[in-house]
């Protein structure tokens, strides 16, 4: 019988070629028909450190990476001491058996010690993750080919003796373990389908290009750089301009300049940036000026974690600007999903002439995974904007109407003169507030802004409407909110499998929150258990403060690692021995 999936894990420190083993062993199970789901665990240094790769790659979709291993691929001691126990009964640990050191303990789980004579097999120890990888592709049954080709195309930019030298020792590696070991019958069923991987940075870019946005503006900062990276070679040749800023105060400050001039226009950072820019949101808001802002979160407060994963930022996120100011908020579950909401994020800034902002975190932006279908054939909406002006009426930016949303003249439009105060100002945009206040024109500016989101909620809710997936009438319901989403999906099945009908409530729409829509969907629930990446709960305090439902039982983390599928169905199944904490059906506030 054929294996479903194989797990592999790659560790090593900080320019020992983590990443390099990672990218091709990636490309190479996609290009043989895989799925595939990889992580990586790095630090902030450049060198040293401890870097851990995860990678499940199966014939059918995977969906999280792996609590443990088929293969660990050891490049130094430290990551035989920490993972070796990781590697499943039957399985193998590879590693550079001049330097490094397996001892009976490590092997206690029925692991294979699997000692590679390094010099004996190539002449540059810095190949030595290149020697393992091909050893990796014997005991997985891959076809050596798969792996010559990834590395041509990765150092096609180098010298011809680095390229040869990388696929000798690709060779060599596949020729000791076929000589010296068996394979481990993993045995998946290869395709000729070849699948494109990707990330949720990667995503989010390709969205924002197939929305048709012309200016990206951002500050480097981890884990939203990537965006970044990808749209400098990448949005030129889309008609795109690329800024790198010296500051996150003035990516977003270009960023609402271009909006203003009718370019689709967005930037990225992450908690500590997205801190910079909230003046500048409060700005887009009042202005009415369409931007899309991508906070990116990792582990806070202050410089926290710069590369660790947590969802500590929503209510940051909530409460960007002084005083209450309108905006969109949505929270990506999956790279698809990532994608199809920063198009979604374009045209609903344009329609409603506001921020919008979309949520997500180091796990979605930063894990590699295959994705079968994007849809680059999109819609574009660019909303109430006005060509021409030919009525006898003096135009009027902020026009006061039933929707709240005013007719936007892009500048030059003939007979649209405006400006527009960052002050409060009247339907002409003049501040009224420079020598006297007036309350009465005040009073109606923020109700015609208000007005928008009222619009826009009935919008998303159709867009978006929260729903249960999976089992009708379940015992469980599991609620979450962005990366957590494919954990929930793996707890549902593991579930189910057990004699427990489980269903999930995930939570897209963070603002304008869905109120009366997500209470109804709770007060069905039987068992409501929220997933979060957070110490405070943070969703369910949303939840309760917007509908006064109370979700009582809750699994967090915040250690700065995503959730592992064992470990918190582990925690999960202790919840259920116990008793529900109960909570009696709310009434919508």
């Amino acid at each position: 019988m054929k294996r479903k999936t194989v797990s592999v894990w790659v560790g090593g420190a900080a320019g020992d070629g983590i990443a390099s083993v990672g990218e091709s062993l990636a490309k190479i199970f996609a290009r043989n028909g895989l799925h595939v789901y990889a992580y990586n665990s790095y630090q902030s240094v450049i060198r040293g450190g401890h870097v851990w790769w995860q990678m499940r790659a199966g014939s059918e979709k995977v969906y999280s990476q792996p609590d443990n291993c088929h293969l660990l691929i050891a490049l130094n001691q430290d990551t035989i001491d920490q993972h070796a126990l990781g590697v499943e009964n039957g399985g193998g640990i590879l590693f550079n058996s001049d330097k490094l050191q397996v001892r009976p303990e490590h092997l206690t789980n029925g692991a294979q010690s699997m000692g590679l004579p390094m010099s004996k097999l190539t002449k540059l120890p810095i190949m030595q993750n290149t020697v393992a990888t091909g050893a990796f592709m014997f005991l997985t049954d891959l076809p050596l080919a798969s792996l010559e080709k990834a590395l041509q195309e990765r150092f096609a930019k180098k010298k011809a003796d680095i390229i040869q030298a990388n696929l000798e020792a690709a060779k060599a590696g596949y020729e000791y373990a076929k000589a010296n070991w068996k394979g481990l019958g993993i045995g998946l069923e290869l395709s000729n389908k070849q699948r494109l991987v990707m990330t949720g940075n990667q995503a989010i870019a390709v969205g924002a290009l197939a929305a048709n946005c012309k200016f990206y503006s951002a500050y480097p900062m981890t884990p939203a750089s990537s965006i970044m990276h990808f749209l400098a070679p990448n949005g030129p040749k889309n008609g795109l301009l690329m800024k790198q800023c010296e500051d996150e105060i003035a990516s977003l400050a270009m960023a609402i300049g271009a909006a203003q001039t009718g370019a689709r226009s967005m930037t990225g950072t992450s908690g500590g940036g997205f801190s910079l820019m909230t003046e500048a949101v409060g700005l887009a808001s009042m202005i009415e000026a369409p931007v899309v802002i991508v906070n990116v979160q990792r582990g806070g407060p202050s410089t926290g974690l710069p590369t660790k994963t947590e969802q500590g930022d929503l209510f940051q996120v909530l409460g960007a600007s002084q005083g209450e100011y309108q905006r969109i908020i949505l929270a990506p579950a999956t790279l698809e999903d990532a994608y199809q909401t920063t198009v979604d994020s374009f045209n609903l800034a344009d329609k409603y002439q506001c921020p919008a902002l979309i949520i997500s975190d180091l796990l979605l932006s930063e894990h590699s995974e295959t994705v079968d279908t994007l849809n680059l054939n999109v819609k574009i909406d660019h909303g109430e904007r006005v060509t021409e002006w030919t009525s006898d009426e003096p135009y009027k930016r902020y026009l006061v109407t039933p929707t709240g949303i005013s007719p936007r003249a892009l500048p030059g439009t003939k007979n649209t003169l405006y400006v527009s105060a960052s002050d409060e100002h009247n339907e002409r945009g003049e501040v009224i507030s420079d020598v006297f206040t007036d309350p009465p024109t005040r009073k109606k500016m923020v109700e015609k802004r208000w007005r928008k989101m009222d619009f826009a909620r009935k919008e998303l809710a159709k867009m978006y409407p929260p729903t249960l997936e999976g089992s009708v009438n379940a015992d469980v319901t599991l609620v979450g909110w962005g990366s957590t989403y494919n954990v929930l999906k793996a707890l549902a099945r593991r579930m189910e499998e057990d004699g427990t009908k489980t269903n999930i409530l995930l939570m897209k729409v963070v603002a304008p929150f869905l109120s009366d829509e997500v209470l109804a969907v709770l007060n069905s629930c039987k068992r409501p258990i929220i997933i979060e990446n957070n110490f405070t709960s943070q969703m369910s305090r949303l939840i309760r403060m917007e509908t006064g439902y109370h979700i009582k039982e809750r699994i967090l983390k915040y250690d700065g690692e995503p959730f592992y599928v064992g470990e918190t169905y582990i925690q999960l199944k202790k919840l259920l021995a116990k008793a529900p904490a109960r909570e009696t059906a709310a009434v919508a506030i």
